[in-house]
């Protein structure tokens, strides 16, 4: 079965870390690009940060640039986020969709924002509050 599965959320107080993990099951991510988003209670998705394939170039959005680092294993068919300075409204359901550069020539991290993507996950809930 072809899927994402992240995984790493959970409660932790303002201030703490979380790394969150977007796992491949069934595929490669070598030629993907994964994109985290969160959606939080009563909030539009954020498109939080995006790592594309190959030489790993990455995008954050505004809120997650300096507290957020998105990396990718590919041996081991994943692409971690690591959030460290977390605050309340970062809190949220985060999850994971992955476009492969067979998909789009065009900019892929951008395209998933647009909702173009071949897989999506079901998510990991992150909550942060004392």
């Amino acid at each position: 079965q072809l899927q994402l599965v992240e995984s790493g959320g959970g409660l932790v107080q303002p201030g703490g870390s979380l790394r969150l993990s977007c796992a491949a099951s069934g595929f490669t991510l070598d030629d993907y690009a994964i994109h985290w988003f969160r959606q939080g209670p009563g909030k539009e998705r954020e498109g939080v940060s995006c790592i594309r394939p190959g030489v790993g170039s990455t995008y954050y959005s505004e809120s997650a640039r300096g507290r957020f680092t998105i990396s990718r294993d590919n041996a081991k068919k994943a692409v971690y986020l690591q959030m460290n300075s977390l605050k309340s409204e970062d809190t949220g359901l985060y999850y994971c969709a992955a476009l492969s550069r067979r998909t789009t020539a065009q900019d892929m991290c951008q395209m998933i924002r647009r909702y173009m993507y071949d897989y999506r996950g079901q998510g990991t809930q992150v909550t942060v509050s004392s």
